[in-house]
């Protein structure tokens, strides 16, 4: 037996005691083949009251795509490996990212884990390629954690960096939303009723806001307490803008001064700074454009004015080198 059918066998063995290790923990959570059978009764029900039900193609994706999500926040909720400090961390990610819905940490827990165990198989099976350390199963165990350990904080990361895209649209259109809110308010209508009119006209311009004044709108005609509905408007868009504007409104309703005067200052003073924030970011375009232009567009320019006279230059020295 060479070295080669040693090492693929050792990545099988991995592989197997890893799925292994998932199939006991699955099998101890969910109360062995008793579990299983009734898992499959229930799904068994459903597709029989499924094929009852007489649909559309897109409903039937629907309904599997929500049979999905089910069963990855069943997934989720029994991981054991997140605390409930973890999970409150999550949840507000997920929050300031647009998912409100109740499973959306478990969903995210679930996808963390299945891509750790993804990139953790891949290691596996690529092990014995890898330069230095594919030679050295211990190593080869090492690097299937650490796989395993990246594979689960990439989701993270891409909730991140959608919940940042989030907050600069919101920013970038906070100005108009805020004209909006003082056009509506010398109008004569309430706070509420100011909102909701905010978000009726900002649905085309700018989606997340107007899902998020939607949102705050509702809580302050269901709860009466605008502070807390306002505060909780803060807490997930976690922009500096909107908590001004929250601190604005909140001392305004406090001390009885007039909203629509505040509203006023605070619009002027946010188009202000989003100007700014325009010409800062046309003055660092020149200097980010001079890399582009020497990779790109100079060796172009040389190429064209230079290359006529090298092709000239050449064929002259052709002709002196043949006389």
């Amino acid at each position: 037996m060479n070295a080669e059918t040693i090492q693929t066998l050792v990545n099988l063995l991995m592989l197997l005691a890893l799925f292994a290790c998932i199939a006991i923990w699955w099998t101890a959570k969910h109360g062995g083949q008793r579990g299983r059978i009734a898992e499959r009764a229930r799904l068994a029900a459903s597709s029989h009251r499924g094929e009852r039900a007489v649909g559309e193609e897109e409903e039937e994706d629907s309904r599997i795509g929500r049979r999905v999500l089910r069963r990855l926040t069943r997934i989720g909720e029994k991981i054991p490996l997140f605390d409930a400090k973890y999970r409150m961390k999550l949840q507000k990610e997920m929050v300031r990212s647009g998912y409100r819905s109740k499973g959306a940490v478990s969903i995210l827990l679930a996808i963390k884990f299945g891509v750790g165990l993804l990139c953790a198989a891949l290691t596996v099976m690529l092990g014995s390629n890898l330069p230095v350390i594919g030679e050295y199963a211990a190593a080869r165990g090492v690097a299937m954690l650490m796989a395993f350990v990246v594979g689960m904080i990439l989701p993270e990361y891409v909730i991140a960096f959608r919940a940042s895209r989030r907050r600069k649209a919101m920013a970038g259109c906070l100005p108009d939303a805020l004209d909006l809110l003082v056009i509506c308010t010398n109008a004569g209508n309430s706070l509420g009723v100011s909102i909701r009119r905010v978000a009726d006209e900002m649905k085309s311009i700018c989606p997340p806001l107007a899902d998020e004044f939607s949102l705050t709108a509702d809580e302050l005609k269901l709860s009466g307490d605008s502070v807390r509905a306002l505060n909780a408007l803060a807490e997930r868009i976690d922009l500096p803008s909107i908590r001004a504007l929250i601190s604005t409104l909140t001392q305004s309703m406090r001390y009885g001064t007039p909203i629509t005067t505040a509203l006023r200052t605070l619009s002027r003073t946010e188009r202000l700074a989003h100007i700014v924030s325009l010409e800062e970011k046309a003055a660092k375009l020149a200097p980010k454009m001079v890399v582009p232009m020497m990779l790109f567009i100079l060796p172009a320019i040389v190429a064209i004015s230079a290359g006529p006279a090298v092709i000239q230059l050449l064929a002259f020295v052709a002709q002196t080198s043949t006389k």
